[in-house]
């Protein structure tokens, strides 16, 4: 009997990031608010969220602060993170097939490290910056997508040998479960880099 592949967010950690959503929610009305009473009077290097300038900010840049790196990494890491639940990869092994496919999907693992290696260690490798330091490099502005491709390759591997993807389907949705099951997170993110930006904006 196969054990059901353990959820993404518990109803506890989902509790908690609704809570710090609403915390964000005030943090932000108390910095509008905060912004329009310094700039009011006169305090020095303060600008108003409700001032003309105030809102022509928030309206024309909110989709380009939106839109950074670190939500394509949430994105990614959610799609991988829910590949790695639905592939059963790190639940107990039930049996000769499973085994069959950790080995399968490790040997993935390794030929896809020893290609990172290759890209990196080597004298001149692609991925290393011009003074041919790794940090910071191309390789260190992908780190994150590598991380990402890595867990997929692998357990797309394992689900595929031991049989809890049987279609192209089911690799799909194993694809897809992570960004259903995490999709508190962009919100708390939203909040998180409204808030951030906007105290860049007024102190800034």
């Amino acid at each position: 009997m196969k054990s059901k592949p353990r959820r993404l967010l518990s109803m506890s950690a989902t509790e908690a990031l609704a809570r710090c959503s609403l915390v964000l929610l005030i943090a932000e009305l108390v910095l509008v608010l905060l912004s329009w009473i310094l700039a009011a009077t006169m305090t020095e290097g303060v600008r108003s969220l409700l001032s003309g300038e105030g809102l022509r900010w928030l309206f024309g840049r909110f989709a380009q602060f939106v839109a950074s790196p670190p939500l394509a990494w949430l994105l990614l890491l959610l799609i991988a993170g829910g590949c790695l639940v639905r592939s059963q990869l790190l639940s107990r092994r039930q049996g000769y097939r499973d085994r069959i496919a950790l080995r399968f999907s490790l040997a993935f693992l390794l030929a896809y490290v020893a290609f990172l290696l290759l890209l990196t260690a080597m004298p001149h490798a692609l991925l290393l910056s011009a003074t041919g330091s790794l940090f910071p490099s191309a390789f260190s502005a992908g780190l994150v997508p590598a991380v990402a491709f890595g867990l997929v390759l692998v357990s797309v591997a394992y689900g595929s040998v031991s049989g809890r993807f049987r279609s192209l389907g089911d690799v799909l949705d194993s694809l897809s479960f992570g960004i259903r099951r995490g999709a508190p997170l962009f919100f708390v993110y939203i909040l998180l880099i409204q808030f951030y930006e906007s105290l860049r904006f007024v102190f800034g």
